[in-house]
């Protein structure tokens, strides 16, 4: 509580006098907005129980979908999302002739999504969202005529209104018992799923369901099947007690970097911004570092909430149908019942790794937009006291957040390839989407 109150503190400062990288140009006060708003919902994502990966993931994908849309609609050669998105239908638009300042309609839309998607954070949470609506209000409509901001305002009310109707039907709108359903019987065989923690709500795992979800881009949670993975055995030799024995031995033998990696990418709910959360901290850093405009940033941050959005559909749907058996449960069953990983296990099957998929999706928009050689440092958790790590790509940033669960004891091998090969297919979907006429 006391890191969220340092950062929300931080970042009303940022409010109040403005970005220096984003001191010049027209669209000075609309990128700020955008940003502001963006690195508050990575806070509240850190402090809101029910944000488990998955739905942190659901909550970028609409802001940045109600973000974009609220930009587009005042700009020449941008094309809406409506009617590329599942779902999504025809937005509402400006009065013809009519002054707008798109700043003004941003802060309105993402002011009334926010507070909608995270209605039940804390008090705390709740006072930030409250203080940040009424300090970037002020500071958007500086300088803006009264009638321009009353008109600019209401328009992004019903930008955000339209974008949450659209999200009532998704699947994904309620979350009861912090996703952990109350019914639920775990299949009973050594291939499957078992629980890996003592937390009582943790005997049975998150969001089974969340894979019959409405995608976003892609047709739905089956468009990037994975094949099986190694098929179970306890035999020495086998594939599958192979791969066991590499996470045994990996966890073994970690050195010091490896630890690290581990740690860095680990990305707890309620610790940090979790996994998508990672990924959005780094778009959002790289394009401060380029220096975007704002046409560039709501597409970008578009595209990549819908891809996050979409890899955890598609990954829990695999999840589900394989329910396949975490390492820490296999290998003190079968190999070394004192054995322990440096992570804790998550709460849900193993296959395919969320984080391989995610990052895989993430690496792909993010290549689109700047290229397959781009360098780049992360410094998503300094503020945690964790050094930043330089990545030569962003595929070679992917690569590393999967692996990290093989060092942390968390995934077997198959469900991190595989996972990488799923972000891909993920991935694709959102790159194709069109954005300009």
């Amino acid at each position: 509580m006391i890191r969220f109150a340092r950062a929300i503190s931080v970042l009303f400062m940022l409010v109040s006098a403005g970005s220096p990288l984003h001191a010049a140009g027209a669209d000075a006060r609309a990128i700020d907005v955008l940003e502001n708003w963006n690195r508050l919902v990575l806070e509240l994502v850190r402090h809101t129980p029910t944000y488990s990966p998955p739905v942190a993931s659901r909550a970028f994908a609409y802001l940045g979908v109600a973000a974009y849309e609220a930009t587009a609609s005042g700009r020449k050669g941008m094309r809406s999302l409506a009617g590329q998105l599942n779902s999504l239908s025809r937005l509402p638009s400006r009065e013809p002739d009519a002054a707008y300042d798109d700043a003004v309609v941003i802060q309105a839309a993402m002011a009334a999504a926010a507070k909608h998607l995270f209605s039940n954070t804390g008090p705390t949470g709740q006072r930030a969202m409250g203080a940040m609506e009424k300090q970037a209000a002020e500071r958007a409509a500086d300088g803006v005529a009264p009638d321009v901001v009353a008109r600019s305002t209401d328009f992004g009310d019903r930008i955000a209104a339209h974008v949450i109707e659209w999200s009532a039907s998704d699947g994904g709108a309620v979350v009861e018992n912090m996703g952990f359903p109350l019914e639920y019987q775990p299949v009973k065989h050594p291939a499957h799923w078992t629980p890996t923690s003592l937390i009582a709500q943790q005997q049975v795992p998150l969001l089974p369901g969340w894979g019959g979800n409405r995608s976003f881009a892609m047709p739905d949670g089956a468009a990037c099947p994975l094949p099986p993975p190694p098929a179970y055995s306890e035999e020495e030799g086998s594939d599958f007690r192979r791969e066991a024995e590499e996470v045994r031995v990996a966890v073994r033998d970690l050195t010091e970097d490896q630890r690290a990696i581990a740690r860095f990418w680990s990305d707890d709910p309620m610790l940090s911004p979790t996994p998508p959360g990672h990924w959005m901290s780094i778009a959002l850093q790289v394009l401060d570092e380029e220096g975007a405009d704002l046409e560039k940033r709501v597409d970008l941050l578009a595209r990549l909430g819908v891809a996050l959005a979409d890899s955890f559909i598609a990954c829990w749907h695999e999840k589900y149908a394989f329910d396949l058996v975490r390492p820490v449960t296999y290998i003190r069953r079968v190999i070394d019942p004192d054995w322990e990983p440096i992570l804790n296990t998550p709460p849900f099957p193993e296959y395919p790794s969320g984080h391989s998929t995610q990052s895989g999706a993430a690496a792909k928009v993010l290549e689109a937009a700047f290229g397959n050689s781009y360098s780049f440092e992360d410094n998503t958790h300094e503020a945690d006291g964790l050094a930043s790590r330089r990545y030569d790509s962003f595929w070679a940033a992917a690569e590393e957040a999967a692996l990290s669960r093989l060092y942390g004891g968390i995934h077997f091998r198959a469900a991190i390839e595989r996972g990488l090969d799923q972000g891909r297919c993920v991935g694709a979907y959102a790159t194709k989407l069109v954005t300009r006429e």
